[in-house]
């Protein structure tokens, strides 16, 4: 379990703890100001995004510094975390609300509105932070061609998770100012800021879950169908057994590929059962 679990969790999953969803915290008016600062200043995702594509031609020394003293700091605020959807189910379990709006990183990567973004609350109608969102940052969720915000029940916004999971797309939860947690999103590698940032340049911005995927060889047809879902690049194909292959270093333990397979050949183990990742991040 990560030192976020213990120092945040009580020694549990940090994002399986009510406390860190609690309408108190956003009281706070540096939280305030980070999340609503978040939600207007747009231009300095692409900024940050441009500025690691630059780092990616740096010299090898500057790369390593830069790189070690953004580690640092990540893990410091642990902005965000993969999750499967069981941890999910349970999160809807025990908050009061939950709204969904437009992804933030699809409007800047791609200007249009994909509505991925799941705002959690223990407040109605979306709590504090769906009403500091609205009055403060409206052209957000409220522009020419936005829906706004949609509050769902519990059940619709498991089943829309479900249809998410059969598009290939990974869940992550994050925090707006630590320890408060504000929503979940759905990700994949080319549209996602963070997930770009942490697959694609090595800065993790986002952390692995606390389970690792496993397959059966017995089961699986080598029909190759989780590979093509597999936003974190840990799965490959044997030629030779004519199977898949999980790399555990790699992968993230989203359990996106069991949504795909049809002979139930993957299932996800805890982190910590597994030796070679179980301190991997």
């Amino acid at each position: 379990m990560c030192e976020f679990c213990m120092k945040h969790g009580e020694g549990k999953k940090w994002y399986l703890e009510a406390s860190n969803y609690s309408e108190d915290l956003l009281s706070d008016v540096r939280r305030q100001k980070f999340l609503v600062n978040f939600f207007s200043e747009t231009d300095k995702l692409e900024g940050a995004l441009n500025k690691f594509e630059k780092l990616d031609k740096a010299p090898w020394l500057v790369k390593r510094f830069v790189r070690w003293r953004l580690d640092r700091f990540f893990r410091k605020n642990h902005h965000g975390q993969v999750l499967p959807i069981e941890d999910v189910e349970k999160i809807f379990g025990f908050t009061n609300s939950i709204v969904r709006f437009s992804c933030i990183c699809r409007t800047v990567m791609k200007s249009k509105e994909k509505r991925y973004c799941y705002g959690l609350s223990m407040g109605p109608q979306g709590g504090k932070f769906a009403a500091l969102i609205d009055e403060v940052v409206p052209g957000f969720l409220d522009g020419p061609d936005s829906k706004g915000m949609e509050l769902l029940s519990k059940e619709e916004a498991l089943a829309a998770f479900k249809e998410h999971e059969r598009e290939g797309l990974c869940h992550s939860i994050w925090t707006f100012g630590t320890p408060f947690i504000g929503g979940i999103c759905n990700c994949d590698r080319p549209d996602c800021i963070a997930m770009k940032t942490t697959v694609t340049h090595d800065i993790p911005s986002m952390y692995r879950a606390e389970h690792v995927a496993q397959l059966d060889p017995a089961r699986c047809t080598g029909c190759r169908q989780c590979m093509r879902v597999c936003q974190f690049g840990a799965l490959s194909y044997s030629g030779g057994n004519k199977k898949v292959a999980v790399d555990a270093r790699r992968c993230y333990g989203c359990g996106i590929c069991r949504a795909v397979c049809e002979n139930n050949a993957i299932h996800l183990e805890d982190r910590s059962n597994v030796p070679a990742v179980a301190n991997l991040w």
